[in-house]
């Protein structure tokens, strides 16, 4: 299918690895001129260079914090006019809430609720002035199935939810979408990091933990981050217009609800 994407200018927030890799890599498949984005520099290089060569689309690397002043400003230095924000960026470290102290609470909610909230502040008045925007934000399947050890994770992504709800249907009329992405278990470095933690605290296999993760999930697999960047693509294209303010579950049926 020819998304209609072609020409256009897209920003994928935390995307040298991952499910946000992923986006980048659909999107530039579909013609789009992408911005990438990450703290490794030595990583997002070779990301940069990975996509560039299997899509021959416009790959811009830019190394920065997306929750940051400093990070956002390199974002929009590179592509000042994006058609296209994907909002993304990296969760809290598994831990028990108990652990939290109010310094954790508040950069949990700065990288996963402000960032997105202060990116789209800067881009979507430009997005209704050329009558044409797509802002998907990669939440997290936690934000309908909260999980124990990821609430701060879970808060943090269901108050973006929320706020965003309400932004979605105000700017509907303008040609501007906002949608969310809830993953559930992908196969993913930070996933794989999780399973490490949890069998470390329970001291059992890793292998036994990824295990009885897949087990709780329909589909009797993890996810491929391809098929989660093909869905983001498709919410992005010129398709999608009619589709606002939803938030896409991918989670292999893990989620035991009808809505």
């Amino acid at each position: 299918m020819d998304l209609g994407l072609a020409g256009r200018t897209a920003i994928v927030c935390a995307s040298s690895r991952g499910l946000g890799r992923a986006c980048a890599q659909r999107l530039a498949e579909a013609g789009c001129t992408v911005v990438i984005n990450g703290r490794d520099r030595e990583r997002l290089t070779v990301t940069a260079v990975e996509i560039a060569e299997s899509t021959e689309a416009a790959v811009i690397p830019v190394v920065a914090d997306v929750a940051t002043a400093e990070g956002q400003a390199a974002l929009l230095e590179a592509c000042p006019n994006p058609d296209i924000l994907v909002n993304n960026n990296a969760g809290p470290p598994f831990r028990d809430f108990r652990e939290l102290d109010r310094e954790a609470m508040i950069a949990g909610v700065v990288a996963n609720m402000v960032s997105a909230i202060e990116l789209t502040q800067k881009v979507i008045d430009g997005m209704r002035a050329r009558r044409f925007g797509r802002i998907v934000n990669i939440t997290s399947g936690s934000v309908k199935m909260p999980l124990a050890g990821l609430d701060l994770s879970s808060g943090a992504r269901a108050g973006l939810t929320a706020f965003m709800a309400g932004v979605a249907r105000s700017v509907a009329a303008d040609g501007v979408t906002i949608n969310a992405l809830l993953p559930g278990v992908f196969a993913t470095d930070r996933l794989q990091a999780m399973f490490s933690t949890i069998a470390a605290k329970r001291g059992v296999p890793v292998d036994q933990v990824e295990a009885e993760r897949v087990a709780t999930v329909p589909a009797r697999r993890l996810g491929d981050p391809q098929e989660f960047g093909a869905a983001c693509a498709f919410l992005c294209s010129a398709h999608a217009g009619y589709i606002t303010g939803q938030n896409l579950l991918i989670d292999g049926g893990a989620f035991p609800g009808a809505f």
